[in-house]
């Protein structure tokens, strides 16, 4: 799908579903990692995250795209735009938008695995289990203040 075509289905839906015109942008925006679109609004624009529509298709992304349109739509009317709104919520409902998009699966970097620190107080050998690294000396044992060593690093790899 391009940005022309987005724009058409944008439209589209903007007149069916809320039967007001959509005069903005909407596009793909490739930096986008942690969401499905957001609505701009200073320029009144929409960006669709396209990972969401090439991994969970057309139906996750017409989901995206009803969502934004709210904001959007509320927004220009001076109306509760944001999520925690009751003009929001309602409209949402309305148009049968999802609250919040789908998640995407989980994608691991290239030889990134799962690691498990374990960590030992000195004085008493009380252990610790940590998913990042901590710096032995700023930190110390909660139990009696003693000095902590770096015991062993696990790697889990799934």
């Amino acid at each position: 799908m391009t940005n022309e075509e987005l724009q058409r289905l944008v439209e589209d839906i903007s007149w069916k579903y809320f039967e007001r015109k959509f005069e903005h942008e909407a596009s793909f925006n490739l930096r986008l990692r942690t969401t499905g679109g957001r609505y701009l609004l200073n320029t009144h624009n929409i960006e669709i995250n396209k990972t969401y529509y090439e991994v969970l298709g057309l139906e996750e992304l017409i989901g995206i795209i009803k969502h934004e349109l709210c904001h959007y739509h509320l927004h220009l009317l001076n109306r509760g735009y944001q999520h925690k709104d009751a003009d929001f919520k309602t409209l949402l409902k309305r148009v049968g938008g999802p609250r919040f998009c789908s998640s995407l699966p989980a994608e691991r970097k290239k030889g990134q695995s799962k690691r498990v620190l374990i960590y030992s107080c000195v004085s008493c050998q009380q252990k610790y289990t940590r998913k990042k690294r901590m710096d032995i000396r700023k930190y110390v044992c909660g139990k009696c203040r003693g000095r902590l060593k770096l015991e062993e690093i696990i790697s889990v790899d799934k």
